[in-house]
């Protein structure tokens, strides 16, 4: 084998002219590979050689199609071992091999080149044929010598299946000569040192041309994943409108907090384990404000302030429960009481942004842990329009407009709406929270004067931000399929 210099591969263009590396390994005999490598060296040099890139998929024998081109398929291999007297099984996979055997005898068999028959109990193999042709053997060899080109997709195709052959992806180059070729290399210079300056001999010098246009070495830096975009920008909104932030540190809640104080009923289905996440360590609360706790066992049982209430034995022992909680209403909840115990009265708007739990069936919208953004605003004489302007301006800062409102149903907010918008990627409306006005049944057990009304909403942060973002499935955005090279290319959200 001939060493390949630039020279060389120099010379081989000027004489044959445009070529392919290809054809340059086959003339003068050296690896494809060393070819390649000379070539990016040429090309060191400017431009003096033009360069295609060219990807072909190249059939080849893996190492078992190698075998079979040399020996014999294993159909024709067994076929060779049986006789026409017959022979067992065990005689011919001590000729062939117990692998090649268990291969080789349905394909004889298929062939119609062999028989197996029953003789004095024994199961033997018998020869039908005296000649035969193996046309397996001779496709790999024809692959071998002339390549797979000329072969039929279907033939191909079966000697895939019996992985006798495997697909490589080759790389060449079409090559031909350049602007600035030459059979002699003279290295550019490439920086302008104060030696050339001082002695005049850059103006004889070839510099190397520079691309101004070419990208800088990206930074290995940190990103805010999208989530934590659309939460900042969320956060930045809610304090431009006046809301003060809630502490919501506290992911284990009671039930009381969870669920009875928001007057839901202790029969209420969400508080089943199939959709709630119950703790085994510490199982239960019991540092409660009894005063409150009575009027809310009260308000559950006998009703008061306009109800019925539910008409149930209300148990303490529901209340203890200790869960993950499965909206930040609960803090809302405790503010709401804290804020009744300063008098007199005074109008806030409070939110939160944090993480809930739902045992949820996962699917391209749902998931078991996510975001949940709280807004709550406590005034006098408040309506529901007040509620729907509120979260139509606040929509609108996030560039998400044309909202949707349906009646819904809350235990704790009376009247209660749905919020949608409609997702591009998803082709279709999805919900993107839930909002009401919190019932009296709550309020007034807190020491709220008659008269102050509550609007709050909880909204998704995962959906508004697929939105933003157009992912099409919640699990690229939040999990442990996520691509996080993403969070360093998915651009800054703008209001």
């Amino acid at each position: 084998m001939n060493p390949l210099t630039r020279e060389s591969l120099l010379s081989f263009v000027d004489v044959k002219g445009p070529t392919n590396t290809t054809a340059v390994a086959s003339a003068l005999n050296v690896e494809h590979d060393v070819v390649v490598g000379v070539l990016k060296s040429v090309q060191s040099f400017g431009e003096v050689l033009d360069t295609k890139e060219i990807i072909a998929d190249i059939w080849s024998l893996n190492e078992e199609g190698k075998a079979v081109a040399v020996n014999g398929s294993p159909e024709a291999l067994v076929t060779r071992a049986a006789t026409t007297d017959g022979v067992s099984r065990e005689d011919i996979n001590s000729v062939v091999g117990a692998g090649v055997g268990k291969i080789g005898l349905g394909k004889a068999i298929k062939n119609k080149w062999i028989k197996t028959e029953k003789k004095d109990g024994n199961v033997l193999v018998v020869r039908l044929v005296e000649d035969f042709i193996d046309e397996t053997q001779i496709l790999l060899q024809k692959i071998e010598s002339e390549g797979a080109a000329a072969l039929d997709k279907k033939v191909m195709s079966d000697l895939k299946k019996r992985k006798l052959i495997e697909k490589k992806v080759m790389k060449s180059y079409n090559i031909c000569k350049g602007p600035e070729f030459a059979l002699t290399l003279v290295k550019k210079e490439t920086d302008l040192t104060p030696e050339m300056l001082a002695n005049g001999s850059w103006e004889t010098k070839n510099f190397k041309q520079f691309n101004l246009n070419a990208m800088g070495t990206p930074i290995d830096c940190g990103a805010l994943h999208p989530l934590l975009k659309v939460r900042t920008e969320y956060r930045q909104i809610f304090l431009e409108m006046g809301f003060e932030e809630m502490p919501t540190s506290k992911y284990v809640e009671s039930s009381f907090w969870n669920f009875d104080a928001l007057f839901q009923p202790q029969q209420h289905p969400a508080r089943d384990a199939h959709d709630t996440f119950f703790l085994r360590n510490p199982e239960r609360s019991t540092d409660f404000p009894p005063e409150y706790l009575e009027r809310v066992k009260k308000t559950h049982e006998d009703g008061g302030y306009g109800s019925q209430g539910y008409n149930y034995d209300w148990k303490i022992e529901e209340a203890q429960k200790n869960i993950l909680r499965t909206h930040t209403t609960a803090v809302s909840a405790r503010m709401l009481y804290a804020l009744a115990q300063n008098k007199p009265f005074k109008p806030v708007k409070y939110f939160s942004i944090d993480r809930v739990f739902r045992n949820e069936t996962l699917d391209a919208t749902h998931l078991a842990e996510f975001h949940q953004i709280e807004g709550v605003i406590a005034d006098y004489n408040l309506t529901l329009g007040d509620l729907m302007g509120t979260l139509d301006q606040f929509f609108k800062r996030l560039g998400i407009e044309n909202l949707k409102f349906k009646p819904a149903y809350n235990p704790y907010t009376e009247p209660s709406m749905e919020v949608f918008s409609y997702h591009e990627g998803l082709d279709k409306v999805v919900e993107i929270g839930n909002s009401g006005v919190f019932r009296p049944e709550m309020l007034q057990p807190m020491g709220l004067p008659e008269d102050v009304v509550v609007i709050a909403w909880g909204l998704s942060l995962e959906r508004p931000t697929m939105i933003k973002y157009k992912y099409q499935n919640i699990r690229d955005l939040i999990g442990p399929s996520i691509n996080l090279q993403s969070a360093k290319e998915k651009p800054i959200v703008r209001v």
